[in-house]
């Protein structure tokens, strides 16, 4: 039986293998991903991670990795279908086998909801991006624009404002969505421009961003608009289907943790993306880690 089985290899699941190996701990890290390294490995640069300025994602996430290997952490590729709580013991059952452990880290992250329109992927980490916090320093008296109504895109909005030359925020209703607090200090921006009743219809460029193909969806109108980057915030994914039903969530289907990560269930912890918090950013999922093989560490040893 293992001490700790750990679900996911992003940047919580395998900070989360470290701590725990460190800490002498049975594990074992499921992914069925092909690559460690989760969300990280499609950035095309980090420049707010401490003592790593202007890292590379693929490499941070490489790095993450070798550490764990280091270590000695043993990985398997499996795909988990289930996990069952028989309290002291949980039952993870995978594509391949059955697996006892005594406790659980889900560390399985979130998707981005994506917009589905020509030149999105193909510039994605060129120009678009789906965080603002973590690439609006590339767009420093640039032009960009952020597509979305609801509060994400408009405090996208407000702190690009900040530092852009100009914000478009478009948007495919005639009203935003945000809360009205947000709106009044969008609103106070000069360098913000709402377009309303707008969609993207395609992301244009090269190597990077160069404009959007927007279309008025009350005329079927289309216009260029030059932009230097676009801003995706139309929607976060938890995955966390694999608990439904097992352990508290919110409304929107991130898992309820305390900052020590221990979830509704004993024995069962939540970290990085999949988690409610405030903020989801590379650092946020390492410490998330950190803190859920510490707790399933004390777990473990107050159940001996």
């Amino acid at each position: 039986m293992y001490d700790v089985i750990i679900i996911g290899s992003g940047a919580a699941g395998l900070s989360a293998s470290v701590y725990a190996k460190r800490a002498g701990l049975n594990l074992v890290v499921l992914e069925k991903s092909p690559m460690s390294g989760g969300q990280i490995l499609n950035t095309y640069e980090v420049d707010n991670y401490l003592g790593l300025p202007g890292i590379n994602g693929f490499d941070m996430g490489m790095k993450f990795r070798e550490h764990a290997d280091k270590l000695e952490v043993p990985f398997m590729d499996a795909e988990v279908l289930e996990i069952k709580d028989l309290g002291d013991k949980k039952i993870v059952r995978t594509d391949k086998e059955e697996l006892e452990t005594k406790s659980v880290i889900l560390a399985t992250g979130a998707h981005h909801a994506l917009l589905g329109v020509p030149g999105e992927a193909k510039l994605s980490g060129m120009g678009v991006s789906y965080c603002a916090t973590c690439d609006g320093a590339f767009f420093r008296k640039k032009v960009v624009a952020v597509v979305g109504g609801g509060d994400v895109a408009l405090e996208d909005a407000i702190y690009l404002a900040r530092t852009s030359a100009k914000v478009y925020l478009i948007h495919r209703r005639d009203e935003l969505r945000g809360t009205k607090v947000l709106q009044d200090e969008l609103m106070a921006k000069e360098n913000v421009e709402i377009l309303y009743s707008h969609v993207v219809k395609e992301i244009c460029g090269e190597s990077n961003v160069e404009k959007l193909i927007l279309e008025d969806v009350k005329t079927g109108e289309r216009k260029d608009v030059p932009v230097n980057g676009v801003f995706i915030a139309v929607g976060i994914h938890p995955d966390s289907e694999l608990v439904k039903g097992l352990v508290e969530m919110d409304p929107a289907g991130y898992v309820v943790a305390d900052e020590t990560c221990a979830t509704s269930v004993s024995g069962i912890f939540a970290a990085g993306d999949v988690r409610k918090k405030p903020i989801r950013q590379v650092v946020t999922a390492v410490a998330d880690g950190a803190n859920a093989a510490t707790s399933a560490g004390a777990y473990v040893t107050r159940n001996k």
